[in-house]
């Protein structure tokens, strides 16, 4: 199951040289409920890719979104992203399960924090 999406935030930093990792702002991760060395999936709209790498925690406050090491070749700054985290529920958990979706702005801050994704017309 899905259990949370930072949705559309936007790369920062891409660092080819630096040790493996997605850096992404300590307020994301939070809202998130993403731990740090936690694995997260990254698929990246501009360019189509989609990879996997792990998070670590970058400065509160910054907007930080950091692809680094060999990640680095696939997203660079001013991409847009979609960073999701799964997990596996049993079924007394899944009656309560809700995924944690945060939505940012263009400079990666906060903008609505919800638990379903709304319904699309036809």
């Amino acid at each position: 199951m899905l259990k949370s999406k930072l949705h559309r935030v936007r790369v920062t930093h891409s660092e080819l040289d630096y040790e493996g990792s997605c850096a992404i702002d300590e307020n994301l991760l939070e809202a998130a409920d993403i731990r740090e060395y936690q694995q997260i999936d990254i698929y990246n709209v501009n360019n189509g890719e989609r990879f996997t790498t792990y998070a670590i925690r970058a400065t509160r406050n910054s907007g930080t979104i950091s692809v680094n090491g060999a990640a680095a070749r696939k997203a660079a700054p001013g991409d847009i992203l979609i960073i999701a985290t799964y997990a596996a529920y049993n079924e007394l958990e899944l009656e309560k399960f809700a995924p944690d979706l945060v939505y940012v702005d263009a400079m990666n801050r906060i903008v609505n924090h919800r638990h379903q994704i709304p319904i699309q017309a036809a």
